[in-house]
């Protein structure tokens, strides 16, 4: 799943946010399920590991001027998700960006 959303902040201004809430990510699969690691990939770029029903879904956010896109690979077993994650993935970096 790939989700781009545009924003006009500074690309600092988008690292603070997502530094200071990246622990949320944890929040947009159904509550309490799921456990977040992340790691920083350079400036503009942020991996993350979510473990949610004994499964590991990786993902990774990019930054770029003018916008950020979202990538998450949901295994084959948590595919029934992928609307749901994708709708609150969008809701929530909106929100982020605003």
């Amino acid at each position: 799943m790939r989700v781009t959303l545009p924003h006009q902040l500074e690309p600092a201004e988008v690292r603070r946010r997502l530094e200071a809430r990246k622990g949320e990510i944890a929040d947009y699969f159904p509550p309490g399920m799921a456990q977040m690691e992340s790691r920083w990939v350079g400036e503009d770029r942020m991996d993350f590991i979510v473990a949610i029903a004994g499964q590991r879904i990786r993902g990774a956010v990019e930054i770029a001027p003018a916008h950020v896109t979202i990538e998450v690979s949901l295994p084959i077993m948590l595919g029934f998700l992928g609307n749901t994650i994708e709708a609150s993935v969008r809701k929530e970096a909106t929100r982020l960006l605003a």
